[in-house]
């Protein structure tokens, strides 16, 4: 990837390549479940008020920095962060922009995996007369190894190795590549998007059966869009939906810097950032919830729904749902449904590994080709653990440090070093220069204290959740008994792995004993892992940084 040569080939790729950026597996898996679990339309309201308190001004503050650093020639984050303070702690800073994407493209490229191989397995009609717990023993099958795929063996390997081979090939096209693909998978998305949405508004009451009496997808959907207002004093809501908009807008990573740096200095951003912004939400708040949800509401009731969404419902459940339609239609369902996933995954995962390509282009003179394959090993060098131990919690902890963690304290850097040390009246400038609309001048309140304070709360909520994320109990029983109860899902029980350790304590039976030491094993080794990924970018900037410094 020649960075100094490369463009965006029209504004339309530009748009598109963004919005894929953001649109991903979330969109349909994540969002579903926060919305389910947080109390429905409870949670909507809480969820459109952090995105426009948080979204859409980080949305502005990284396509405005990618600009920024893109008209000086830097086109990754270590480099575009330097270019606005003359201090040299924000190179190091701007690691987590290429260390993040790595790590998760990593694990994500398994995930994309999945739907590659389940897309073929509706099309081949495996699922066809498999009962729903069929269904999902294939699944756990599936990811302990046990499955193949036309006489294929380990076919979970098979599949993860063919994605990131796809996304290699696709990467060493350059921004060319990227915009190509955005250009047919949006499209195609929301496309089996509708269809299936179409699907779950048409269900109704006719799958009414002895064992679910009362299945209605009308109940799901009244569920997701009626508020309960009482609830919305609970501080726990508000933290899911400032982080289900945190992650679905692909914010605190730097693809959208390094995508913003291929901007040429005079064309919007503004309307861009906007339009990118507000087609991820279409995608999440329209299709997003019109299509799990209603669907499975309709076969199995909203109770059921209540007590049993969680992530794997799109490959454990859809399929014998889909079923339910007949042979073909089914097919065809399975399809879109993976296909659609599939779609969601791959934008966003050839975003990641532009980091990586330009700050290697920049620094070191490599070409895209070079680039690309590079990126591909280094995501099937760390993936490849996730496949293969993903039993013992292997890939949970690449999820929860680089796809969580890291995200917040990026964001959260990123965001002050705008507002306040670059400057809000540089940064305003750079946001409305060439705008195409006018921007709000109480945004400029907002990035400079609400939007901080919000990551700040969500920062300080992962440190410190309190068990089953209940704050209103926890507040309590700090004020009664002067404790905090930690959730193990909490950054200080995470790191010392204290629920692990405690569980170990407790059992009995040598084979739970096993299985936890396993565990404990596989998480301090992917914890190895990323710190040496992480110092191994930050000894590339560094020297990077020493080049640069010969050539003056």
């Amino acid at each position: 990837m020649n960075s100094s040569k490369e463009a965006w080939g029209s504004r339309l790729g530009l748009i598109l390549a963004m919005a894929g950026n953001s649109v991903g597996l979330g969109n349909f898996l994540r969002f579903p479940v926060q919305a389910i679990n947080n109390g429905g339309g409870t949670f909507i309201i809480p969820y459109l008020v952090c995105f426009v308190l948080m979204g859409i001004p980080l949305l502005w503050i990284e396509w405005s920095m990618g600009r920024f650093g893109g008209k000086r020639g830097h086109h990754s984050t270590p480099f575009i962060l330097n270019s606005m303070s003359a201090k040299p702690i924000w190179k190091y800073i701007g690691v987590f922009g290429i260390f993040t994407n790595i790590a998760v493209a990593a694990y994500y490229c398994y995930i994309e995996s999945w739907t590659l191989s389940y897309a073929l397995h509706s099309l081949k009609g495996t699922f066809s007369s498999l009962s729903q717990s069929s269904i999902a023993l294939f699944f756990d099958d599936y990811i302990n190894l046990s499955t193949s795929f036309f006489g294929i063996p380990n076919e979970a390997v098979f599949f993860f190795i063919i994605c990131v081979v796809l996304n290699t090939y696709i990467l060493s096209k350059g921004l060319a590549g990227i915009e190509k693909v955005a250009k047919i998978g949006m499209p195609l998305l929301i496309l089996f998007g509708i269809f299936l949405a179409f699907k779950g508004l048409t269900i109704g009451t006719t799958a009414v059966s002895e064992q679910f009496p009362l299945a209605n997808a009308w109940d799901g959907l009244n569920y997701l869009w009626t508020p309960q207002y009482d609830s919305l004093l609970r501080p726990g809501i508000w933290l899911a939906a400032a982080g289900q908009i945190f992650f679905t807008l692909s914010v605190g990573m730097g693809t959208i810097h390094c995508y913003a740096a291929y901007v040429k200095s005079k064309d919007d951003i503004a309307l861009n950032a906007t339009t990118a912004g507000f087609t991820n939400e279409f995608v999440e708040i329209v299709l997003g919830s019109l299509i799990v949800i209603p669907i499975a509401a309709g076969y199995f009731g909203l109770d059921w729904i209540k007590e049993n969404m969680s992530f794997g419902i799109a490959f454990q459940t859809m399929p014998f749902l889909f079923n339910q339609w007949g042979d073909v239609l089914a097919s065809i369902a399975g399809v879109f449904w993976f296909g659609l996933l599939f779609f969601a995954g791959i934008t966003s995962s050839l975003a990641m590994g532009t980091p990586w390509m330009g700050f290697m282009t920049d620094e070191f003179g490599w070409n895209k080709i070079k680039g690309a394959i590079s990126f591909g090993f280094l995501v099937l060098a760390l993936g490849l653990p996730c496949v293969l131990f993903y039993k013992y919690g292997y890939f949970e902890q690449y999820d929860y440090w680089a796809g969580t963690v890291s995200l917040v304290i990026f964001a959260l850097a990123e965001t002050i070093l705008f507002a306040w040390i670059f400057g809000l009246t540089k940064g305003w400038k750079e946001i409305t220069t060439g705008a195409d609309i006018k921007v709000p001048i109480i945004f400029k309140f907002i990035i400079k204290y609400i939007t901080p304070v919000l990551l700040m709360g969500v920062f300080i909520g992962a440190l410190i959740t309190p068990v089953n994320n209940n704050w209103i109990d926890a507040f309590n029983n700090l004020s009664a008994h002067g404790t905090w109860p930690l959730d193990g899902q909490s950054l200080l029980l995470q790191i010392s792995n204290a629920e692990k350790y405690h569980l170990l304590k407790n059992a009995v039976d040598p084979l739970v004993i096993e299985s936890i030491k396993n565990e404990i094993f596989y998480t301090n080794m992917a914890r190895i892992v990323l710190l040496i990924l992480f110092v191994g970018i930050t000894v590339l900037v560094y020297i990077a940084h020493k080049r640069r410094n010969k050539v003056k």
